[in-house]
């Protein structure tokens, strides 16, 4: 069975629609674009390429379901209605999982825990809705002073194409939650499983226009959203260069962003890290999705005296790797599209001055169909080398050694990015010291990632962006706070 077949097999609705007001659309402009499985570049579907008028459609009916149904729901009924989509979502993670692993490209086993990782998000907002709440404030004497959490109103979304379900799940989920309607415009090289969120938002009774949905190119439909004057709170995950233009948009309406733009993450192991509980955390934080996470750990700091031993190790489990077609559940997969891939191959080859300490072989026809990578591994890399400072997005990693807590932190610090760091070390003295000066966003010691992390506040510093997603922070990103004051004398 062919990717297209098997596809045809695990959908249960059209992709050659928008979801807009509840119901299946068809496009505007009547013309759509394919997506390909990035494992053998074959065609799998029909998307459509939504236009401003598609947009306009969407933005106009998220606005209609808040001064009708969405706008009166109470936080109880935004939770049990969150709390049902998420057990659908939980009874179609093995479908969900394989339609991501062929849109995608990621290894099925990653592709689950993505689709477990959205119905989890749905569980903790369905609880946490109806605990975000205001205060009161002690002012003058006759006046009593409250505060209201209110949602902005309609959101807009535009989300990439490495985790499509788990953004979903921090942004969209989050929005939902704090009574906002939303607008999404997911990312043209994979959506499928935005479109089948939508779907089963319908199934759940979800009311129609509070989840509207436009596929699209960045240029058209995520241009067009960015712009738009009824959109009053815009999210972004993706690059710096969209991510500051999405931000000039946005400035022009005096509307507020949330912005997540990528890292250089480094994991710093002291010569007192436990390396053998260290060495699993650093491969798979580098290596999950072919390294296209924003948070991958690229840089891995290493002091001097356990260089040698970190070295070997890595170098032993790199080796081990397989990787192959991603419904084959390899441990990875290829790269979202040859573009992609041939953007990471230029940044290897610009490592050819390095120690290219190992490279996985790559030969037979299977992967010369596919847009896959060898993973990399460079050793000795001085902090300064563009693999050591720029996100290349792929497989890559590079080892850099260090002599002390200060080199460390210099080194760590050393980019234009701040999005999450890791810690290796017993000394809880070391530990509190590094957190606090490292610039990040997240800092996890003796671990890195924790499972997902829901309940964690999210997102950047610098160049890795700002506001937060996951966790209450989220809640309060995606409202406004109103001051009541009441002089009853």
């Amino acid at each position: 069975m062919n990717s297209q077949e098997l596809l045809k097999e695990l959908i249960w609705f059209d992709t050659t629609k928008c979801f807009i007001d509840g119901a299946w659309e068809k496009p505007v402009s009547k013309k759509y674009f394919e997506l390909f499985d990035p494992s053998n570049n074959s065609p799998i579907c029909k998307i459509p390429r939504s236009n401003k008028s598609d947009v306009n459609l969407a933005v106009q009916s998220a606005q209609n379901s808040l001064s009708s149904n969405w706008g009166s729901f109470s936080s109880l009924e935004r939770g049990r209605i969150l709390n049902k989509i998420g057990l659908l979502v939980q009874d179609k993670i093995d479908r969900l999982a394989k339609i991501e692993s062929l849109d995608v490209g990621k290894p099925l086993t990653q592709s689950k825990a993505d689709a477990s990782a959205l119905a989890r998000y749905l569980e903790f907002y369905s609880g946490a809705v109806d605990k975000i709440h205001g205060e009161t404030i002690p002012y003058q004497n006759g006046y009593t002073v409250y505060t209201l959490r209110e949602p902005h109103g309609v959101t807009g979304h535009i989300i990439p194409w490495n985790y499509p379900m788990q953004i979903i799940g921090r942004s969209v989920v989050g929005a939902l939650a704090m009574g906002n309607a939303v607008v999404l415009k997911p990312s043209e090289d994979a959506c499928i499983t935005a479109l089948a969120f939508g779907e089963i938002c319908r199934e759940a009774g979800l009311p129609n226009g509070v989840i509207n949905i436009v596929p699209g190119y960045g240029n058209e439909a995520g241009e067009y959203l960015s712009n738009h004057p009824g959109i009053n709170h815009i999210s972004f995950t993706g690059s710096v260069e969209v991510g500051s233009k999405i931000q000039q948009n946005a400035s022009k309406n005096i509307v507020p962003v949330t912005l997540e733009l990528g890292g250089k993450s480094p994991q710093i192991l002291f010569e007192d890290a436990d390396i053998k509980k260290a060495i699993p955390f650093l491969l798979k934080a580098g290596l999950q999705n072919a390294g296209q996470t924003c948070s991958a750990s690229s840089r891995i700091l290493v002091q001097d005296s356990i260089y040698s031993k970190v070295e070997n190790l890595l170098v032993k489990e790199y080796k081990n790797l397989s990787i192959g077609p991603a419904i084959q559940d390899y441990d990875l997969g290829p790269l979202i599209s040859k573009k992609q891939a041939e953007r990471v191959k230029k940044y290897l080859s610009l490592g050819e001055d390095l120690n290219q300490l190992v490279t996985l072989s790559l030969e037979n026809n299977e992967f010369e169909k596919g847009n896959f990578v060898s993973p990399s591994l460079f050793g000795n890399v001085q902090p300064d080398h563009v693999l050591a400072q720029e996100e290349i997005f792929g497989p890559v990693q590079v080892l850099i050694p260090f002599k002390d807590e200060e080199e460390a932190i210099r080194i760590a610090n050393g980019t234009k990015f701040g999005l999450v760091a890791g810690i290796w070390t017993k000394d809880g003295s070391r530990q509190m010291r590094m957190a606090k000066q490292l610039k990040a966003g997240q800092v996890f010691v003796n671990n890195y990632g924790a499972g997902g992390g829901v309940e964690l506040p999210f997102g950047g510093v610098g160049h890795s962006g700002f506001g937060r997603e996951k966790g209450f922070e989220a809640l309060k990103g995606f409202s406004v706070i109103k001051t009541v004051a009441v002089n009853h004398g």
